[in-house]
């Protein structure tokens, strides 16, 4: 009887096979194209909640172009016979902003604390050359635009991102001490000053965002009910002084009026009278897209703080509902990022952006309700305006920094016998 002999096994077959076996991964990667790879580094570092803000960012920024299009195309021909003018800006704004948005996402927490400080101290002197030199320029009746050798921008909006960024700093450093109110004394020092410098451009919409990130900031920081109710009278107290002043007395004495007087029609009602026309004549469906009446030189600022009527218009009300659910899904992503980092830097600050976001957006679309009195509040995300845009993206970006997965470093054993990669969490 003839007897075989047994075979070995195929890991022992030829020497040298487990281990090519185990670097069949690591040899697809470098065959794959560099770009490809890279690509995949990138985004394995990124979570659902970073994925969520990113897209709904994304689709809200590609529905604000289409619609500063259509509701800037009638305004544009008239003022430089070209239809496309605005949006063609507002194209450019955007192709600027989403980089730097995505930039900012790259960008670990420490380089946002290092550098809030100096940030700060920029968007405040920015503020001051505005409203304090020939440099400003107004607007509206506002002085919250600056020209710097022909490059024009609003410092206000630069002042959001650093306050947001600075506040979420100094108050994380702060935390044992939130409830000694003489701790607090210089962050209320300089707040004023910024809010005060926004003041001086009679910029009221501004300040109302730049005080909901303040106290926004302030009180998911953990800072007393008690310690707050003092700096929100005085503000208030601000607010009602400004807001007596002026034409402003006269716009919201029409609006607790309800426009209801045909004497201000042709004047301060005439813009809020016009947005409603155009809500309701979009019914349900909407009358179409490039279809409005109202944006025919019949609705002022159609396509920057009016431009929810225009949606409203040619969308109808599952239009401005969608738009409003995309802001419900931006909140939504905001919240499942402060809550799952423990980071109290980046719990702060998040909040801070969430208030900034979500307050402007309330706001605007408040106004066009004719539930606030015109503020001048752009749309974040929607409205044509360079400055926000990038701004706003900007602080999103910030958000989405804080949304990464934790880093990870291969950790040597102590035997000397090889390395034993183990992920291990850097500290952010």
């Amino acid at each position: 009887m003839t007897t075989s002999s047994p075979r070995r096994p195929p890991s022992a077959a030829r020497p040298g096979a487990g281990a090519a076996s185990a670097s069949a991964p690591e040899q697809t990667d470098r065959s794959a194209p560099g770009v490809l790879v890279t690509v995949r580094r990138i985004f394995n570092a990124e979570t659902g909640n970073y994925f969520l803000l990113l897209g709904t960012t994304l689709f809200l920024v590609v529905f604000g172009l289409i619609m500063v299009l259509s509701s800037s195309a009638v305004t544009s021909f008239r003022e430089t016979e070209d239809f496309f003018s605005t949006f063609w800006r507002q194209g450019v704004f955007a192709l600027l902003a989403v980089p730097t948005m995505l930039v900012a996402s790259r960008v670990r927490s420490n380089f946002w604390r290092r550098w809030a400080g100096i940030a700060l101290m920029v968007a405040i002197a920015l503020q001051f050359l505005t409203v304090a030199t020939p440099l400003g320029l107004s607007h509206g009746g506002n002085t919250n635009w600056i020209s710097i050798g022909g490059i024009v921008g609003q410092p206000s909006e630069l002042l959001k991102v650093a306050l947001v960024i600075w506040l979420g700093m100094i108050l994380s450093q702060k935390m044992p001490v939130l409830d000694n109110w003489k701790e607090l004394l210089p962050i209320g020092i300089i707040t004023l000053l910024s809010v005060g410098l926004v003041v001086l451009g009679s910029d009221l919409g501004t300040t109302i965002i730049l005080v909901g990130i303040i106290f926004g900031a302030a009180f998911f920081a953990g800072v007393r009910l008690r310690i707050l109710a003092i700096p929100f009278i005085i503000v208030a107290l601000g607010a009602t002084i400004m807001m007596s002043s002026g034409s402003r007395a006269e716009r919201i004495a029409v609006w607790l009026d309800g426009c209801s007087s045909p004497v201000d029609y042709n004047w301060l009602c005439w813009q809020t009278q016009h947005g409603w026309w155009a809500l309701a004549s979009g019914e349900m469906f909407g009358v179409g897209l490039g279809n409005s009446k109202a944006k025919w030189s019949w609705l002022p600022e159609a396509d920057n703080d009016f431009i929810f009527a225009i949606i409203g218009e040619e969308f109808g009300l599952l239009g401005a509902m969608l738009v409003l659910m995309l802001f419900v899904v931006l909140a939504i992503a905001f919240v499942r990022i402060i809550r799952s980092n423990p980071d109290p830097f980046a719990k702060i600050t998040v909040s801070a952006i969430m208030v900034w976001i979500l307050g402007q957006a309330f706001i605007n679309i408040a106004v066009v309700l004719g539930l606030l009195p015109v503020l001048g509040v752009p749309l974040p995300l929607i409205s044509a305006g360079g400055s926000s845009l990038v701004t706003t993206m900007l602080a999103i970006g910030i958000a989405m920094s804080f949304a990464r997965k934790p880093g990870e470093r291969t950790v040597r054993r102590s035997d000397g016998h090889g390395s034993a990669p183990r992920p291990q969490a850097l500290e952010s």
